[in-house]
């Protein structure tokens, strides 16, 4: 991948390009934010930390839109935080504003590209991204299950006393408290989770997964997560420059599977060059149908408030 546009230079947007420069993940990164000089000052401060990671990747900062020209991916962060006591929905409202104004620059200056959206509620402007776009889902999708199932997976690892790097987890439906996430496709190196954690604490650690951003931000208090946003986004980023067609649980338009359609629902996905390529449908058990039902009508809900 040639550039990657990050609509954003706020914390997540900072981090997710640091980790696309260091790793080297795409030739050029370009931080666009309406904030006079800040995304420029992000990008000198990121350039300087190319001699110790030892990178050549150029990055930029901008503030006018037509730096989003030739872009194969925008990535887009901007939008209003959670403060301790928001839900995600709360901050709607201003949030559709904002990304509503980026989609017609990215229509103007970049048709064709491609758009992770990770401003929340993600799952919900993910669904007015692409209805205002009017592209193919596999050309507009989110992030939220990534950074849920590694939320996840390193409880468990903090439970475990296990190394991080061989817990596998898996998180559907929306990005907030009705998520759902799934233990029965958790393992530890292929082995159920079950066989090494109480399901009490099961329970215990998917509580801990649904209110993870919460608990973050009430113990920073100033500001929400960044660091494990901001990962998976290069994750994500990663999986599509080096078409690696990876599964991880994104934020897609789903078209019948799991019973919804026209909704945007986090699901396992197949990752690859033409970006989101595949919705792989799992054989849910009644209650995990019921969970999941019940997030999608959460989502529902706030679609509705897009509709009227």
């Amino acid at each position: 991948m040639n550039k990657v546009v990050i609509m954003g230079a706020g914390r997540v947007g900072e981090t997710t390009a640091q980790i696309l420069a260091e790793q080297e993940i795409c030739r050029e990164v370009v931080l666009i934010d309406i904030r006079e000089d800040a995304p420029q000052g992000v990008a000198l401060d990121i350039l300087q930390t190319s001699p110790f990671f030892n990178f050549d990747t150029l990055v930029r900062g901008s503030n006018d839109a037509v730096d989003l020209s030739d872009a194969d991916l925008v990535v887009i962060t901007a939008g209003i935080p959670r403060k301790p006591g928001m839900s995600r929905s709360d901050v709607l409202d201003t949030n559709v504003a904002i990304i509503d104004g980026i989609v017609d620059d990215i229509l103007r200056f970049a048709p064709n590209a491609m758009i992770l959206v990770v401003s929340n509620p993600v799952d919900v402007l993910t669904w007015r991204v692409w209805q205002r776009t009017g592209w193919p889902r596999k050309r507009v999708f989110g992030q939220a299950g990534v950074l849920d199932a590694s939320r996840m997976a390193a409880f468990i690892a903090m439970e475990t006393g296990f190394s991080a790097r061989d817990i596998t987890t898996l998180v559907l439906g929306g990005h907030g408290d009705s998520m759902v996430p799934v233990p029965r496709f958790c393992t530890i190196n292929g082995v159920p989770i079950s066989h090494f954690v109480s399901e009490q604490r099961i329970q215990d650690i998917i509580q801990r997964t649904r209110e993870g951003g919460a608990e973050i931000l009430a113990l920073r208090k100033n500001s929400s997560a960044y660091d494990a946003p901001g990962a998976s986004v290069a994750a994500m980023v990663d999986a599509i420059s080096h078409n690696r067609k990876r599964l991880l649980p994104c934020v897609a338009i789903l078209q019948g599977e799991y019973g919804q359609t026209d909704i945007a629902m986090g699901v396992p996905c197949v990752l690859n060059e033409e970006g989101l390529a595949e919705v792989v449908q799992l054989e849910l058990n009644q209650e995990e149908v019921s969970s999941f039902q019940r997030s999608a009508a959460a989502v529902k809900q706030d679609i509705d408030r897009l509709r009227a």
